[in-house]
């Protein structure tokens, strides 16, 4: 089927659209570059040895967003279009809840228009906040976000929720996503975050090509297996699949729309990242322990049972596997796509 991917140029989108050509769909990239670089095009061309659709286009722009719905006239959408930043939406509330919320409202808006009835939300394990009992489950009630960015997540999914029930053949996957990491295994895509890292493992791989001095860990002293944060980690080739998986389920969904966790279900520790990264680099890392950071969780991860047996999908890849991945990315590319 032919699948407008919103956001398709960013580090999951980019994954996804190739997971797409894999699976025989027409995937067709709606994207502003606000937070990926048009270098991903011709990269994505290279590995699917084929021409890649994309409309530059600000779907915040709601009179864009319904021409572009009207011109590539999809089967589907897969929305990942979003600001990302935990921190940033904490200083910058208003900018994430105008961009997150307006860009769902005019992609939905178009879709009604224009008769598309499949949907792909890229929603977050931040829906979860910090009272959900391990591991967390799709049915856990109420969803208390714990940032800007969190609730922007819960917002939406209530919002395509409320759509779906209104909409007689409507079809959501809210996909709530753990911690995607690892690149493409011909290391022609990758994560490339804009300025500091936000997330722990593209900063570990900027340490290891020497773009950043150290590695700063917050805390060691959780009651955890090693006194550092676990995290559930997962393959953004995985991931990827995920959202095939979902979208290939939405004709047989006996919901109109329905949450499903994509992780691994185990959690993986700070310093075992790093170790893991270490093994994939071939040399030690230096990094220093500071204190907590506020807001932080000392374990998340997810019960991923939903997602195998409804979507028939589960992770496979290993954290090994997600850190020599991310290493031939990054010391193929240093400097990300801009060098």
């Amino acid at each position: 089927m032919r699948v407008l991917v919103t956001g398709g140029a960013g580090f999951i989108g980019s994954h996804t659209v190739l997971a797409l050509l894999e699976a025989g769909h027409e995937p067709v990239i709606g994207d502003n570059f606000a937070n990926s670089s048009p270098k991903v095009l011709e990269r994505l061309e290279q590995i699917a040895g084929q021409p890649v659709t994309c409309h530059e286009v600000d779907l915040t722009d709601v009179a864009a967003t319904d021409a572009l719905v009207a011109d590539v006239k999809p089967d589907a959408v897969i929305h990942f279009a979003g600001y990302k930043a935990v921190g940033e939406s904490v200083e910058k509330p208003l900018m994430y809840y105008t961009n997150n919320l307006d860009s769902t409202f005019a992609v939905l808006a178009a879709m009604t228009e224009h008769g598309v009835e499949k949907f792909v939300f890229s929603s977050s394990a931040t829906v979860y906040g910090p009272d959900a009992p391990l591991p967390y489950h799709e049915e856990y009630e109420p969803l208390r976000a714990t940032n800007p960015y969190g609730w922007t997540k819960a917002m939406i999914e209530q919002i395509v929720t409320d759509v779906a029930a209104a909409s007689p053949g409507f079809k959501a996957a809210l996909l709530r996503y753990f911690n995607p990491i690892g690149a493409h295994e011909s290391g022609l895509i990758g994560e490339d975050p804009s300025g500091t890292p936000n997330n722990l493992m593209p900063y570990i791989a900027q340490v290891a090509v020497g773009r950043r001095e150290k590695l700063g860990v917050f805390g060691d002293d959780y009651d955890t297996k090693d006194g550092t944060g676990e995290r559930d980690y997962i393959h953004v080739v995985d991931l990827a699949a995920g959202h095939v998986a979902a979208l290939d389920h939405l004709d047989t969904m006996s919901e109109s729309a329905r949450a499903f966790n994509l992780g691994t279900g185990q959690g993986t520790s700070v310093f075992e990242l790093l170790h893991a990264f270490e093994r994939a680099c071939g040399k030690e890392l230096p990094y220093e322990v500071g204190p907590r950071r506020a807001g932080d969780l000392p374990v998340t991860y997810a019960d991923p049972t939903r997602a195998r047996e409804e979507l028939g999908w589960k992770a496979e890849k290993t954290i090994d596997d997600m850190c020599v991945d991310t290493w031939r990315w990054q010391s193929a590319n240093p400097n990300g796509f801009g060098g």
